[in-house]
């Protein structure tokens, strides 16, 4: 048995990081018949953090995960399309793309391209479309790299069975060192080029009494000033965010999954989706898997045994596998809080015309480093987003995460043979009214408008959508409060359907935090 002091002490080496590449040798299809003694089902923060505490406490893990392994180069010598010209890489399994900002200056920009499973899933729900990153790094491919821990005082109320001492002294500073968290230099974020836009953004949070304040990220900074000053390829600075990040972002590939794979304790099956987990007869959990090729279609049907399985698959993927896992009898005793407490982050989108006095600049680095924080008083924190476009656009951008009480339930509808999500659009007004509160009066000061060829013909607020799903299999409720999934021993979650609905800020630091918190606890009590 692993025990809690051993398993801080083998960790406490890893918490200074440097980030290291995904070892290729890890990529092994997973074999039919096979025995795994830790299976893993989704590679995204949760799952990884996952993996390298297995592996480091010598579990042997497999993790399954249904997007590509991103890591062979294309036609073009990158592995990720660029933001502003995407193409079959981009998007999950669509034969026309799906972006968030959809319009610009009264043109369309969506465009047919093949079939393919791409990196950037939008995911259609009745009420909402969800994006969701597909690839082994899950959503550390496709985000800003925002990585920001919630205010102390806030988080009672995101995770109220969960120690705050605990969080912020030991697991929040484990997660931050195990993402490579970083902050700008702000003497060289006040002269470059490509952060004016930001500063346009600051200047208007200031003006109208906002604090404004510096976020960390995941991007490699001295990287950043390398692609500025011409010396290396650029990456952030040619636009490239939403379809991955070919050079300077410390995604998972290499930092959680990079040091799992160094313990030669992790395989990896990319292209593989599980379809069920059920008990099997001689102790464990059977699992069926199917194997994709690039065009989504299965190509194999495999049945492997697991003795523990961690459902990792992001709040969309684990809230839909589970309800229809516990709706179909598959794991009969999972209870009746399975698929409940989805949010959406309060996500809102909105740009601002600018005057002319107030470029915003043609070079934008896609690596957000700032936000405008009203949440108190309006609750909305807003981050100063780019939109890099490569031409000069005097218009403001942003992503608001607001304070929006509104949950909804995963369901399955077996006459269609599928999991439904009831979130209602109409559910999205309380994020446009806190997100106001900090945009209205910024138009009012400055005399500017909204911009509304963002969205479709005369819309202001991106209000289909979410980048920041959570919820689904609430910890406390669906689980214990560490994730243990109740009837069914040797099942659990570890990603960010733990988290009911909101963070009040981005959450992959907090779900990694958690996921940190959770796995400790299971490796000393349960191995």
């Amino acid at each position: 048995m692993v025990t809690r002091r051993r398993f801080i002490t083998g960790t406490g080496s890893l918490l200074a990081v440097t980030a290291l590449p995904l070892r290729s040798a890890t990529a092994t299809p997973v074999a039919a018949g096979s025995h795994v003694p830790a299976l893993i089902i989704g590679s995204g923060y949760g799952g990884s953090v996952t993996a390298l505490r297995l592996a480091q406490a010598g579990v042997d893990v497999h993790l399954v995960e249904m997007g590509m392994a991103w890591d062979t180069p294309g036609s073009d010598g990158k592995i990720f399309a660029n933001t502003t010209k995407p193409d079959h890489r981009s998007f999950w399994l669509r034969t026309r793309t799906k972006q968030p900002l959809s319009n610009f200056l009264g043109f369309p920009l969506d465009k047919d391209v093949p079939r393919y499973t791409g990196i950037l899933d939008a995911e259609e729900f009745g009420g909402i479309t969800v994006y969701q990153g597909r690839g082994v790094g899950g959503g550390s491919l496709v985000n800003g790299g925002m990585a920001v821990t919630p205010r102390r005082e806030n988080f009672g109320a995101v995770l109220p069975s969960v120690n705050v001492d605990e969080m912020y002294d030991v697991y929040y500073p484990r997660a931050n060192a195990g993402l490579g968290v970083t902050h700008v230099d702000p003497a060289w974020w006040e002269s470059a080029a490509c952060y004016q836009y930001a500063r346009v953004g600051r200047k208007h949070a200031q003006r109208s009494g906002f604090p404004f304040v510096f976020v960390p990220n995941v991007y490699d900074w001295e990287y950043m000033k390398q692609e500025a000053a011409g010396a290396v390829p650029t990456s952030a600075l040619e636009g490239e965010v939403i379809y991955g990040n070919n050079h300077g972002k410390k995604t998972l590939q290499k930092t959680y999954l990079a040091r799992a794979a160094a313990t030669g304790r992790l395989t990896v099956s990319p292209l593989h989706r599980v379809t069920s987990v059920s008990p099997a007869a001689g102790g464990g959990y059977t699992v069926v898997v199917e194997q994709l090729d690039t065009g989504g279609n299965t190509t194999a049907v495999k049945t492997v045994t697991a003795d523990r399985v961690f459902f990792a698959a992001g709040s969309v993927g684990t809230g839909k596998l589970l309800t229809r896992l516990k709706a179909t009898g598959a794991l009969p005793h999972l209870n009746n809080e399975i698929g409940k407490g989805w949010g959406d982050n309060g996500n809102v989108m909105c740009g601002r015309a600018n005057h002319m006095w107030d470029a915003t600049g043609k070079l934008q680095s896609a690596m957000p480093t700032a936000g405008i924080d009203n949440w108190d008083a309006g609750g909305a924190f807003a981050e100063v987003a780019p939109l890099p476009t490569g031409i000069e656009t005097y218009a403001s951008f942003y992503l608001s995460i607001t304070k929006n009480p509104h949950r909804a339930e995963f369901t399955w509808n077996a006459a269609a043979g599928r999991v439904e999500l009831d979130w209602q659009t109409a559910w999205k007004q309380p994020s446009i009214d806190a997100a106001k509160t900090i945009f209205d009066r910024i138009n009012a000061k400055e005399g500017t408008i909204y911009r509304t060829d963002l969205f479709g013909s005369h819309r202001i607020w991106g209000d289909h959508l979410t980048y920041h799903p959570l919820g689904g299999a609430v910890l406390g409720k669906a689980t214990d409060n560490y994730g243990r999934l109740h009837g069914h021993p040797g099942l659990y979650v570890v990603d960010g359907s733990l988290i009911p609905g909101n963070t009040s800020v981005n959450p992959f630091v907090t779900i990694t935090a958690l996921a940190e918190r959770n796995i400790e606890e299971i490796i000393a009590t349960d191995l």
